[in-house]
């Protein structure tokens, strides 16, 4: 095996292994997260050995081994090959996206320079791969809803799809105004843009130059990971479960992973469009070891933020969100790209 054959392999089991252990941690960081915004005390009562709780932590262990041993059903009347396809519908695109996302600085080692990125940059693609990407997630929400053959279900997935493809517009012009300003469309480019300062005073990230810009791309990011308050593809008092009612063990499992692998692939786009990525504030050169730790912290900052607003915002209703996002979100993309577009003619 070649050194550089070895690298990108090394590359794609380090970075989707990662991103999979988060997403797995992440549902435990949500539950305590909750019940400390709740004031209660949240899951701690699993423990290794009956003695060690390790802050409750032991019960990604116990929820593992439920869903492991649980009964897989499968409806009578469902669909079963689509029945059993759409988990990986939903979840492989939740990890593919994270793979043009640069992690860390560039190195030179023997000559060679290496990419921490799992596509290396300069591959034609750039942005549009996360955004094409992102979009296909869609099909693994309404093929678990219809191959299903549950009404719930399909009320979910029509729900879910349509705020999905709603928001997608608007997400998608905040990020084009960004490629008009920083002269790039690769993340690499964009996170070299974002080097210096302003006035020596602020890091020269995008959230200063286009705040607009992320006010819109943040909120349409809640709506296309379904995350509270835009889960209209569930509701108790509603449809059940929506499109994954009728799923359960490890089926199940993969589709709360996918989720979440939504989430961390959601709050890295973030960091890097908007925060300089690996860029360390005021350390013009920093150590590959300092840009990995400092990219790391924006994405779990940003994970952080999306388990706060959805422990402490209330439930929009289903016409709001649908009024967000075609009356407010687009029009507001829509302005910001024609300002950035008239100071670029001016300039500026």
């Amino acid at each position: 095996m070649t050194p550089a054959l070895f690298w990108a392999v090394a590359k794609v089991v380090i970075v989707f292994s990662a991103v999979m252990l988060l997403a797995s941690v992440w549902t435990w960081v949500e539950r305590r997260g909750a019940a400390m915004i709740q004031d209660r005390i949240g899951p701690n009562r699993a423990a290794l050995f009956g003695k060690i709780r390790i802050l409750g932590l032991a019960q990604l262990l116990a929820d593992g081994i439920k869903f492991f041993f649980k009964e897989d059903l499968v409806p009578t009347d469902a669909n079963k090959k689509l029945f059993w396809l759409a988990p990986f519908l939903a979840f492989v695109p939740a990890l593919m996206g994270f793979a043009i996302i640069p992690f860390g600085k560039d190195f030179v080692s023997g000559g060679v320079t290496y990419h921490l990125s799992v596509l290396d940059p300069g591959n034609g693609m750039g942005m549009l791969y996360p955004l094409a990407i992102g979009g296909m997630a869609v099909y693994g929400v309404l093929v678990a809803a219809w191959s299903s053959n549950n009404k719930w279900s399909i009320l979910g997935g029509m729900r879910a799809s349509a705020a999905m493809v709603s928001y997608e517009i608007g997400m998608s012009l905040a990020v084009v105004s960004l490629f008009m300003t920083t002269g790039g469309y690769d993340p690499s480019e964009i996170i070299r843009a974002q080097a210096g300062t302003v006035f020596k005073v602020l890091p020269n990230w995008n959230i200063f130059h286009q705040p607009l810009g992320f006010i819109v791309f943040f909120t349409c990011m809640f709506a296309e990971t379904n995350r509270l308050p835009f889960d209209f593809a569930e509701g108790e008092s509603e449809i059940v479960a929506g499109f994954n009612t009728e799923y359960g063990s490890m089926k199940f499992s993969l589709l709360a992973l996918a989720e979440y692998s939504h989430l961390m692939t959601a709050s890295a786009l973030m960091a890097t469009l908007y925060f300089g990525g690996w860029q360390v504030p005021f350390v013009a050169d920093p150590p590959v070891l300092l840009s990995i730790v400092c990219f790391v912290a924006k994405l779990l900052f940003f994970a952080w933020v999306f388990v706060w607003i959805r422990w402490t915002l209330p439930r929009f209703r289903y016409d709001q969100l649908m009024h967000l996002g075609w009356k407010v979100m687009l029009p507001l993309s829509m302005a910001n790209l024609v300002f950035h577009a008239w100071r670029m003619s001016q300039g500026h």
